[in-house]
């Protein structure tokens, strides 16, 4: 039986026990300070980057990874034993990580087989596609299985978030249209969603609660979800949207974590995001 690894990229914000326990390699994207560059999750932890986000006069800006650093996680999952490489990652409409993928996936083209596979997502949506993939490369699915299953599952990913304040989004570059500018002036709660692999504005709440109810109620719209996620940039009331999560009746599965610099760049301190795959 064949052993094929998956690899994801730290934009997943997979949790490092998950990853550890299923053998999910991961490769940083970098994130800089004005000019000092950090390699996400390896020299700067999400608590340590929203301390910086508080106390630096620069806001931070986010690379993809190398073709060379995605070369050098397939070499090494080579010699540790795979026969192959399924790589979950970031959308293609939001970084370059996929074509740096596909790029190293050619390099070595001659030594390991890599497919890439576009979550089409972000965070905990891509990440959750990776502990998909993970569980059923443990069980001893085939590479084209794993591809097949993987580009399901990115039809099936939801995402929506919320964020204190639009500066971060509009400056990146990562928000569709900036009507929404107004909602941080009016202290209004600005929500947001993954549509066709971009963000966009998904509406406003007037409050912090409302806004994680209509989460919350996205979430419960997509359809029965059996695995869903949060993940929050330093949130200090992350507890009351997890509360409403634990009232969804059939979700057998939450998962809770920080949101790391990849994402949290463009979104802020004080950002919360929800994830899911339906089932």
């Amino acid at each position: 039986m064949a052993t094929i690894r998956i690899i994801t990229d730290s934009a997943a914000d997979l949790p490092l026990d998950i990853a550890k326990r299923l053998n999910i390699a991961i490769v940083p994207l970098t994130v800089r300070f004005g000019d000092e560059e950090f390699v996400d999750g390896r020299d700067l932890t999400p608590l340590e980057f929203w301390a910086k986000c508080k106390t630096s006069s620069e806001l931070p800006e986010t690379a993809a990874p190398s073709p060379g650093a995605f070369q050098e996680a397939f070499l090494k999952a080579k010699a540790e034993g795979a026969d192959g490489v399924v790589v979950v990652a970031l959308s293609s409409d939001l970084s370059a990580t996929h074509q740096s993928a596909t790029l190293a996936a050619q390099a070595v083209a001659d030594q390991i087989p890599v497919k890439i596979v576009d979550s089409r997502a972000v965070t905990m949506a891509e990440g959750m596609i990776a502990i998909d993939l993970a569980e059923r490369a443990a069980a001893g699915a085939s590479m084209d299985d794993l591809v097949t299953r993987g580009e399901e599952l990115a039809g099936k990913v939801g995402v929506c978030g919320t964020i204190d304040t639009l500066e971060h989004l509009i400056k990146g570059g990562r928000l569709k249209g900036a009507k929404a500018v107004f909602g941080s002036m009016l202290s209004i709660k600005p929500l947001l969603e993954l549509k066709d692999g971009l963000v966009a504005e998904a509406g406003r709440a007037r409050t912090r609660t409302k806004a994680f109810a209509s989460l919350v109620a996205a979430a419960k719209a997509a359809g029965p979800i059996e695995r869903i996620a949060v993940t929050h940039g330093d949130a200090p009331d992350v507890d009351v949207i997890v509360a409403m999560l634990k009232e969804i009746p059939t979700v057998h599965e939450l998962i809770i974590g920080d949101m790391g610099s990849t994402v949290g760049t463009h979104g802020g301190p004080g950002i919360v995001g929800l994830a899911w795959i339906r089932s």
